[in-house]
């Protein structure tokens, strides 16, 4: 039985992570590139092969609205650039960029000017590269278009039509606002509707069955959730919260449930799986700004006090300790967003960096030997941090709920003795 499970695996995973033996046998040897073309967003979805799933492409400029499928920029997967210019928008590196300029509404056809030596990476002086960044040569080497090293990461996005050279612009960010705002339905964002989705379809048959069995046993869904809410609500958030737990529950275990559904989801190597959503900067990012408003929008008087004027302490050390404490209402939030993402995060690299010794021992699919050698070597790693990354899929959501319930403690708890005393 045991072996049968074993040869299982090793099919599924040679199978599932077809998208990767496509990178290294279409650009081809970097693993590096290949695992964080994984465990990055896209806006199509892979299912198998050379078949994908796309995803609508929403943006907005003073233009006005863009909308298109990510399947019809024909893109290509080999260079990982589109084919086609729809209303002066491209995918590049799976990133939905603008073309800046005077550039010819309406599709256009994408060609290229110069190539790249296929056993080389040294491109035709004066041509683009493979990537679209052009590329010009020197006496001192290859150089950028802004004439940085090639060893830095100082590249301009172009693209070449017609003779005329186009800069391509990415959307408006928190660090750099551009023309336009991306709106699109990426891989992470399709994978967040499906986790809401599966929250609401699961908890409303729970509560169903709640009101359906009042005062029964519970049975089904209900049995498996119940000791989930009572540890959370006995263990973590009455004890760090006190009396006002209530009002704070339900936001803590919509937390809790969403991230351990994200977590668990990103653990499936195939669709509609496999998206990396809390291992997102982004997605984090918005977590902890959701615990940072609780906190300091439900803080009261005692919690400002000990923030800007804690009693009991000098003046002169006060000016010192003031800033500090300022400072530290955004590191709470800014470590709960840091720890989640790093985890999840290196779980995936982990073990899309496992998977990748077959492709690296197999020679992008060139050594049979190899691949079987390498595959006896990932494959039983692979299943031990599956296992494990299935522990820390509920221990992350675990710790980013209990550090939320302390932080909110922290805010509403009440001192009525402390200053008599």
């Amino acid at each position: 039985m045991l072996k049968k499970i074993y040869s299982l695996l090793v099919i599924a995973i040679l199978g599932l992570f077809g998208g990767q033996n496509q990178a290294y046998a279409s650009g081809g040897d970097d693993p590096i590139e290949a695992v964080m073309h994984h465990i990055g967003d896209a806006h199509q979805f892979h299912i198998v092969g050379d078949v994908y799933l796309p995803l609508p492409c929403i943006a907005y400029s003073d233009a006005g609205f863009f909308f298109s499928l990510s399947s019809a920029f024909e893109y290509s997967h080999a260079n990982h650039m589109s084919l086609k210019a729809i209303d002066g928008y491209v995918l590049y590196h799976d990133e939905l960029m603008r073309i800046k300029g005077d550039f010819p509404a309406g599709v256009v056809e994408l060609k290229t000017d110069g190539h790249v030596d296929a056993h080389s990476d040294q491109p035709m002086p004066g041509h683009s590269d493979a990537h679209g960044e052009k590329q010009v040569v020197d006496e001192h080497g290859v150089h950028t278009e802004g004439g940085h090293d090639r060893d830095e990461v100082h590249t301009m996005h172009q693209i070449t039509h017609e003779g005329k050279t186009y800069e391509l612009e990415s959307a408006s960010k928190l660090q750099a606002m551009t023309s336009w705002y991306d709106f699109s339905v990426t891989k992470n964002v399709f994978s967040m509707f499906l986790a809401f989705l599966l929250l609401v379809v699961i908890f409303s048959s729970v509560a169903k069955a709640y009101k359906k069995n009042q005062g029964k046993a519970p049975k089904g869904l209900q049995s498996l959730l119940e000791p989930i809410f009572v540890f959370m609500r006995d263990e973590v958030i009455e004890p760090a919260i006190g009396h006002k737990w209530e009002k704070f529950f339900p936001f803590l275990m919509s937390l809790f449930f969403f991230i351990l559904f994200s977590n668990l989801l990103g653990l499936i190597p195939f669709f509609p799986g496999s998206a990396n959503i809390t291992g997102n900067l982004g997605v984090t990012l918005v977590l902890a700004a959701f615990t940072f408003l609780v906190t300091n929008i439900s803080g009261n008087g005692h919690y400002w006090r000990h923030v800007f004027a804690m009693p009991g302490v000098p003046l002169p050390i006060l000016i010192l300790l003031t800033p500090i404490e300022v400072v530290g209402l955004f590191i709470k939030p800014i470590t709960l967003l840091i720890r989640l993402f790093a985890n999840i995060t290196a779980g995936h690299i982990i073990i899309l960096s496992l998977v990748s010794l077959i492709f690296i021992f197999s020679n992008g699919g060139e050594n049979t030997g190899g691949a079987l050698g390498g595959g006896a070597i990932a494959v039983p790693f692979v299943f031990a941090m599956n296992f494990l990354e299935l522990f820390v899929a509920f221990l992350q959501a675990f710790i980013f709920t209990l550090l939320s319930s302390i932080y909110i403690g922290a805010a509403v708890e009440e001192h009525h003795h402390e200053e008599a005393h």
